[in-house]
């Protein structure tokens, strides 16, 4: 006689085997899907960081296309027009905007960056892992900043890269002014040479206005882009590489706390309205300022620090554990 057995099932006290294909971490759930790299944007983002190099090209036609910035005479030495021929307000370099906010751009950032950081709930309450992992990337980047614009073991790599392409302060081309200077003085900054009278030409000069401009609100667009998506309910689509090697989908999940949308974008309004007046600014800069090649570079060494703070952690665990990603 033939023994039929019956298929059996879990006991109600038994867990099915998680899935491969997705699981929950705290308020994150990765989901296994395309083969896309995970150090290359998501399509949202593709977009926002497409406005930038947008913005400099047209604003550079713009300079070519203008009547008006046409027949003002343009300094490459001062890298803007004449202020008394200056075919815009935003054209003089002591345009309110520029002395105040652009000049102290890195301030805004900051004063911009702890607003939200202090006030969106999605960080949870009091010095949560969250928030102190959103700290260390805002000092990743402002390390940036500092390197590439204030000091970096001695002059900054803007004012380095200016030296190495053949630039130099116009008061050390004069031989007779040149004697008895001290090799030190020969590696003077832009700040030290315009404080001594001179000019700083000769090399190729970064953009700084453009560099801050891209890392600053970037920084800020980063930073608070999940909390948009929540609020919109946008899908995410970040690809994150997992330590078995495995690639996965990351999609931050609504928290019931803060699923309002008022709860959800607290914090956003300031962050938000900072960012775009330095999308404008950047245009202004892009119109009126600065070569093309001094554009780029800006843009390019700006992008490179975003980069390593905001898309290499997504394949590197070891990055991610201690930088973290926004949102996550």
């Amino acid at each position: 006689m033939s023994t039929h057995r019956k298929p059996t099932s879990p006991t109600p006290n038994e867990e099915s085997p998680p899935s491969p294909k997705s699981f929950t971490m705290s308020s994150t759930t990765v989901r296994i899907r395309d083969a896309r790299p995970p150090y290359f944007p998501t399509r949202l983002e593709t977009q926002l960081l497409a406005i930038y190099p947008l913005t400099l090209f047209f604003g550079s036609i713009f300079s070519i296309l203008s009547p008006a910035s046409r027949s003002a005479p343009y300094s490459h030495i001062l890298q803007s027009h004449d202020p008394a021929t200056a075919p815009s307000y935003f054209a003089q370099k002591k345009n309110v905007f520029n002395v105040y906010f652009v000049k102290k751009g890195w301030f805004w950032t900051t004063a911009a960056f702890f607003a939200f950081l202090i006030m969106w709930p999605g960080y949870g309450k009091g010095l949560s892992a969250k928030r102190i992992r959103a700290g260390l990337r805002y000092a990743a980047v402002t390390t940036w900043w500092v390197v590439v614009t204030q000091w970096f073991f001695g002059p900054p790599l803007i004012d380095r890269g200016f030296r190495l392409t053949g630039g130099q302060c116009e008061v050390l081309r004069d031989d007779s002014k040149r004697e008895g200077l001290s090799v030190t003085r020969e590696y003077i900054t832009a700040a030290t040479c315009k404080a001594v009278g001179g000019t700083w030409k000769g090399g190729h000069d970064i953009s700084g206005h453009v560099f801050l401009l891209i890392l600053g609100s970037s920084l800020l667009w980063f930073e608070f882009l999940p909390a948009l998506t929540r609020a919109e309910g946008l899908r995410d689509g970040r690809k994150i590489m997992l330590a078995d090697g495995k690639l996965a989908s990351v999609a931050v999940e609504k928290d019931p706390e803060t699923e309002g949308e008022e709860q959800t974008t607290r914090g956003i309004k300031f962050s938000l309205g900072v960012a775009a007046l330095m999308w404008w600014m950047l245009l202004m800069t892009a119109a009126f300022f600065h070569t093309w090649m001094e554009k780029f570079t800006g843009l390019l060494v700006a992008f490179s620090g975003l980069w390593a703070v905001y898309f290499l952690p997504r394949a590197s665990p070891g990055v991610r554990a201690v930088l973290g990603m926004p949102g996550v």
